[in-house]
This record gives C-alpha cells, sequence and structure tokens, in this order.
C-alpha cells in the first residue's frame, strides 16, 4: 500500500527565490488547480504562479501551504490554512484539493485531518472552506443539498459534498461564478450605465484608478474593505468583523503589486459627505489572454437603493475594455442570495459557469 506524508512547504519569497522551494510551490499549484477544475472545468480559473504567490503573503495573515506526496516523492494533494496572526482571532480557513487520480485513497482524509488539527491546536472555534462545484444555476429536489440561505444548492454525489459532509462540516451559502465575454455589447453596457448614473443623481460621483489607492480615499477604502466582512451576504454563519487600517491597506497593496497584473478600483463617493460609498476591484493579468477577475465589491447599507451597484459594475467593465483590451471575459463571484448584483451581471451580459459552496466546521 501507498504510503503518504503531510509535508509543510516553505513559501518562496519571489519566484527567485531557492529553486527547490519554487519548484515545490508550484507543483503545489498544479495539484490545487487540478483538483478544482476536474469539477468545474474551469480552465480560465488556473492560477499563474507569478500571480498567486503574493496572496500567500497577506501581511498579518500569511497561507501555509501544505503537500501530501506519495513514497516517490510527488505531491498528490495540496492544502492551505489562512488566519491572521492577531490575538483573539477565532476564525480561519482551509482548503483540500487532491490530485484526481489520487481521489479515494485517504489523501484528503489525512491532509484535513492536519489541518484540522493545526486549527484545534490554534484554538480557533471557526473554521470555512470553499467547495467548487459543477452545479451552474438554481437547483432543488433529490440529488442536491440545499443552502440554509434559501438560494442556489450543490449536487450531493459530487465527492467534496460527500466529503465534508461526512466529516462534519455545515453546508452554509452558494456562491455563483459567472463569467462574462469580452468585448461586450457596448450600446448595452452604455445604457446601463446611463440608467444607473441617473438613478444615483447628482449626490453621488463616480471615481476610477489603478495600483495603489490615492491618499484622498485611503481611509474610505480601508473603511470599505472592514464592511466587506459585516455587510456582504455571508448566509446564517457568522462572520467576524476583519478591521482594515490605512497602514494595513498599504500594505496589502504593496504585496499585490509584485504579481504581474493591474488592480483596476471603482469608487463611488456621496458628494454630500464625501465618503466613500462604495467600490468594485477587477485584478487585471499582465498577459491578455487571461480573464480578468471581479475581486471585492460593495455598496454601504445605507446607501443602497441608488443602482451604484450598476454603476461601479459597469464603470469598471468599460475601463478595462477601453484600458485593457484583449482579455477574453472576466469572471466574477456573488452570493446566490445577491440578487441585486446577480440583476446587473445577467443585464450586462454574465453567465454562470459554476458555483462554489461554503462550510463551516466548529472544532470540539
Amino acid at each position: 500500500m501507498t504510503a503518504y506524508t503531510v509535508h509543510e512547504l516553505v513559501v518562496p519569497a519571489t519566484m527567485d527565490d531557492d529553486p527547490g522551494t519554487v519548484q515545490a510551490f508550484r507543483e503545489w499549484l498544479a495539484v490545487s488547480d487540478a483538483a478544482e477544475v476536474a469539477v468545474h472545468g474551469l480552465r480560465e480559473l488556473v492560477w499563474v504562479p507569478d500571480e498567486y504567490l503574493p496572496m500567500c503573503h497577506e501581511p498579518g495573515a500569511p497561507s501555509r501551504l501544505f503537500a501530501v506526496r506519495d513514497e516517490t516523492g510527488a505531491t498528490v494533494a495540496a492544502g492551505s490554512y489562512d488566519t491572521k496572526q492577531e490575538p483573539g482571532t477565532s476564525n480561519c480557513w482551509l482548503a483540500v484539493g487532491v490530485a484526481p487520480e489520487h481521489l479515494r485513497r485517504g489523501v484528503g482524509t489525512l491532509l484535513a485531518d492536519h489541518l484540522e488539527g493545526i486549527a484545534r491546536a490554534e484554538g480557533r472555534t471557526q473554521c470555512k472552506t470553499y467547495a467548487v462545484s459543477r452545479q451552474v444555476g438554481s437547483a432543488s429536489g433529490p440529488g442536491y443539498v440545499q443552502a440554509p440561505t434559501g438560494f442556489g444548492a450543490v449536487p450531493e454525489d459530487e465527492a467534496g459534498v460527500r466529503f465534508l459532509t461526512g466529516r462534519g462540516w455545515r453546508f452554509g451559502q452558494v456562491n455563483r461564478i459567472s463569467r462574462l465575454p469580452l468585448p461586450t455589447d457596448h450600446s448595452v453596457v452604455r445604457e446601463l450605465h446611463d440608467r444607473a448614473s441617473a438613478a444615483a443623481g447628482p449626490d453621488y460621483a463616480v471615481h476610477a484608478w489603478t495600483g495603489r489607492t490615492p491618499d484622498e480615499w485611503l481611509e474610505g477604502i480601508a473603511l470599505l474593505e472592514t464592511r466587506m466582512s459585516t455587510d456582504a451576504p455571508s448566509g446564517d454563519m457568522d462572520e467576524p468583523e476583519d478591521v482594515w487600517t490605512p497602514e494595513r491597506l498599504r500594505a496589502h497593496e504593496d504585496e499585490l503589486a509584485r504579481a504581474p497584473r493591474t488592480m483596476l478600483t471603482v469608487a463611488v463617493e456621496h458628494v454630500p459627505s464625501g465618503i466613500l460609498a462604495g467600490f468594485t476591484q477587477v485584478a487585471v493579468p499582465d498577459d491578455p489572454a487571461r480573464a480578468a477577475m471581479q475581486w471585492d465589491t460593495l455598496v454601504l447599507r445605507e446607501h443602497r437603493g441608488h443602482r451604484l451597484g450598476w454603476l461601479l459594475k459597469v464603470v469598471g467593465i468599460e475601463t478595462i475594455e477601453r484600458d485593457h483590451p484583449g482579455h477574453p471575459s472576466i469572471i466574477t463571484f456573488n452570493a446566490e442570495e445577491n440578487r441585486p448584483m446577480l440583476d446587473v451581471n445577467e443585464a450586462v451580459g454574465f453567465v454562470g459557469v459554476g458555483s462554489e459552496g461554503i462550510w463551516e466546521h466548529r472544532p470540539a
């Protein structure tokens, strides 16, 4: 019987680091990607090492990466453990991916036991994980596990669903994965822009930039990032407030700037107060053959009802097509219960291509 062992990786500082360390990271990422593509089939979601590595060095919350290797030294599973280092942190995020040809050999169980053991040893009382799914669109009835939100479901026969259910994890929410082919129908986007601008009225002004946040908006973006943890849909799963300061935001931006991509930020200002009422960010790879990825999008609760989400979305699309032409698509993830954002996605031309379940576990 094949012997499998868990190894914690030394995360390289850069892709020019020690060759052995970099190669181990490349192998880890290849297995992680392969495990997800085997489920949803979306090659556009495969990461490039240079793009992924900076996210492993998130200030105050660096990723710990783990590989399961067989007796030949080959990497057959990839896992990660993410949590803030700040004292009193109660939650963490785990990920387990097994190479398709090594499923049902106890590899996933070995890795999950290891990661959950770390969470218990560090006193984490809440673990979450994302599990990608082939499911596209809504579903119900026999053969599906329904989200407690009432929106979305995942097939109960998927390996990840069976694995998490068997380990006592609780299904909490569904994110829809949507794809917008580029170029868009410019007349449709322009009409939506005009309608959203009219609904917002003169009290709201749009600002856009690439790279580091201008000093004048630094506190505003830090507040919006903080409110992502409290205002964004999270189903019925508790989400501790994740406080962002201007200093943390700057360190975060400096790390992300090392990746071969441009971060586009579109924000909307409430002019009477000078407060940023919402924002969206899109990561645009330097390679035009790769898809742009929509990151955080939020409109503060107290400013909803003015079509600001629509305005942010269409300005982002227009900016990408004008300043970064040639990309095949934009990919976005949205909670199935977030109907206002799904409405604008569908109106612009986004099409559902898959989903992911968000699961929760509270270690004993």
